[in-house]
């Protein structure tokens, strides 16, 4: 009986002394999930919240989440995708183009009237990295990557109805294809992250934004402007934003097999598709806040009148693929191919709805 309890002692530390073995089967670990966004936005609500809560639960716990909304963490937005690479944090999720031409093969989904679904327009960002761009992230592993709803005229005194209406106004812009665009079409434009607008709005800094309706809330943009200027879906979508869920490629590496499977399962195409849906799908609560505020106009820019929109805006197209061209890419091959997925995924989804 003794040498049968030390043999099976034996045994047992054997297995429990297996290099990795029983280590890697009860790994738990902590991941630090970093933006900007802040913690009463639906993104961080519905999108971040929602996608490392099903994390969590997929992985039994085993797997955590320190959150740290509003640059919690410290740097600015401009850092985070750094903070990513460097391992300051584990998970960040930002915009490509706060770091202007760091990510130039990617600016393909910003230039105007290139998307009306946020979902498929999601897809088609994911299949065109796979394929058409595939080192663009190479220093993280990249999660997920997805654009926002139709972006939009935002103003203090003036309603947008016309291009000519831009004329010597200063508007912000998250990125600088689409700065590019406001300058073509007659603003002053102004480059700035997402949490300068309100202080920018407050100071006259700027005379309006160009923002989703989904984010409006979430910076106060209603409160601190009276017009809006949304885009007749039949005329297309006047912008959008492409963003990216980056991990720190060490962490990833160093996860347990099976708890790479559960990161890997929560990423990809579907991922992508789901964070476009999701905040998509929150635009009209961000026009139902607008509404509320007394004194609010809402304008529907017509299709017609968005041709003139379009043909001013076309030059930074033109000048986009002369870029690619530069740095040693086929620009016209890049936007065909973009634009050839956001239609392949677009068949059957319906058209960016009015809020």
């Amino acid at each position: 009986m003794i040498q049968r309890r030390t043999l099976l002692k034996s045994s047992a530390a054997a297995a429990l002394g297996a290099p990795g073995l029983a280590a890697l089967a009860q790994q738990s670990v902590t991941l630090k999930f970093h933006t900007f966004m802040p913690p009463q936005s639906n993104v961080w609500l519905t999108m971040h919240k929602a996608w490392m809560d099903k994390v969590e639960k997929d992985s039994g716990g085993r797997i955590r989440f320190e959150a740290y909304p509003a640059m919690q963490l410290g740097g600015t937005p401009v850092q985070l995708y750094d903070q990513a690479k460097d391992g300051v944090v584990d998970i960040v999720w930002t915009l490509p183009g706060n770091t202007a031409g760091r990510f130039p093969r990617i600016e393909v989904f910003e230039l105007p009237f290139m998307m009306n679904n946020a979902e498929a327009t999601s897809k088609a960002y994911w299949d065109y990295v796979q394929t058409m761009a595939p080192d663009e992230f190479k220093d993280t592993q990249v999660l997920a990557l997805h654009v926002h709803g139709p972006g939009m005229f935002h103003t203090t005194d003036k309603l947008v109805k016309t291009a000519a209406d831009l004329r010597g106004m200063k508007l912000r812009g998250p990125t600088r294809q689409i700065t590019k665009m406001l300058g073509y079409l007659g603003a002053t434009p102004v480059g700035m992250p997402l949490p300068g607008i309100p202080d920018a709005l407050s100071k006259g800094t700027i005379d309006g934004c160009v923002i989703p309706w989904e984010v409006v809330p979430s910076v106060k943009v209603h409160e601190l402007t009276k017009f809006h200027s949304e885009f007749d879906p039949a005329g297309g979508a006047l912008y959008t934003t492409s963003f990216v869920m980056a991990m720190n490629k060490a962490k990833y590496n160093s996860l347990a097999p099976d708890l790479k499977k559960v990161i890997d399962a929560n990423s990809g195409l579907a991922t992508s598709a789901w964070l476009g849906k999701v905040q998509q799908g929150n635009d009209p609560a961000g026009r139902k806040a607008a509404e509320a505020v007394k004194g609010t106009t809402i304008y529907t820019i017509p299709a017609a009148e968005a041709q003139e929109f379009r043909r001013k805006a076309r030059l930074v197209e033109v000048e986009w693929a002369e870029d690619m061209n530069k740095r040693g890419y086929d620009g016209k091959k890049l936007l065909e191919g973009a634009r050839a997925l956001i239609e392949k995924h677009g068949k059957g989804a319906p058209a960016a709805k009015k809020a």
